[in-house]
């Protein structure tokens, strides 16, 4: 049981608060030892949990809920300027836009049953709508924190806005530009000048990419050089050009984006 006499703060045992969070021992022991939970210890070396812990665990765990590593959490509360408030502020709105993007594909999931059913008929507004709202979701999931620390969160609502109110025509001419692009790639890189014509060509067509899915008047060349560097500086964006277009083809990009623009 919990230990405490009145007016004095309540401490837990490792298996008490294990069974109040609805943890494991192992999970417990697991935070401890990489450095996100530190109990106190009695005089025969048990572990005890105060207030200061319970609070923590429960900030790890919904942390946790909302998607984040163990790692990105440790960085997060080691932070001097960690704000607990604005950090829980935060993962709900975030959790608010998930589950308007999640309301929103399950609504085209039925939708599209009801169709196949041949109850109702389906409009084609609503057969792109599920799939832009996941196409935001998961850019989200996987950019948004950086997107949202680097440019502010008025720019990636922007975007994720612009990309939300595209048609059927805007949204596939923008996917068919997002492979072109890729070709193009290819091809500027067999030529080895990154200011080339080619080249030039490709920046063109990278911006236009840029300017269906940024917020209106919101391109400007500098954005688009620090966007071309932050594709080398991160590893998922140097893997989707590498992987897409040959190896070096992040660095090509930036390059051809910078030499051209800056």
């Amino acid at each position: 049981m919990a230990h405490g006499k009145p007016h004095e703060p309540q401490t837990y045992t490792v298996g008490e608060l294990a069974a109040l969070a609805g943890v494991t021992v192992r999970t417990l022991h697991h935070y401890e030892d990489t450095g996100l939970l530190k109990p106190q210890r009695t005089e025969a070396n048990y572990r005890v949990y105060g207030p200061c812990d319970v609070e923590r665990l429960q900030q790890i765990m919904l942390f946790r809920a909302c998607g984040m590593k163990l790692s990105a959490i440790k960085r997060t509360l080691a932070d001097p300027a960690f704000d607990a408030q604005r950090a829980l502020e935060e993962q709900l709105a975030e959790l608010r836009r998930q589950q308007t993007n999640l309301t929103t594909l399950i609504g085209t999931v039925e939708a599209t049953l009801a169709d196949l059913k041949g109850e109702t008929v389906m409009t084609d507004k609503q057969r792109f709508e599920g799939m832009k709202r996941k196409a935001v979701e998961d850019n989200e999931r996987a950019y948004g924190a950086e997107a949202r620390k680097r440019w502010g969160d008025a720019a990636v609502d922007g975007a994720n806005e612009k990309l939300l109110t595209m048609d059927e025509r805007e949204w596939s001419d923008a996917e068919e530009l997002e492979r072109a692009i890729i070709e193009q790639l290819r091809t500027a890189m067999e030529t080895g000048d990154a200011a080339g014509p080619e080249a030039q060509k490709l920046v063109s067509m990278h911006a236009r990419w840029l300017q269906m899915h940024w917020a209106d008047d919101t391109y400007a060349p500098a954005a688009h050089v620090a966007l071309a560097e932050g594709y080398v500086a991160d590893p998922r964006f140097t893997a989707y050009y590498d992987e897409a277009a040959g190896t070096g083809a992040a660095v090509f990009l930036r390059d051809a984006i910078a030499g051209q623009l800056s």
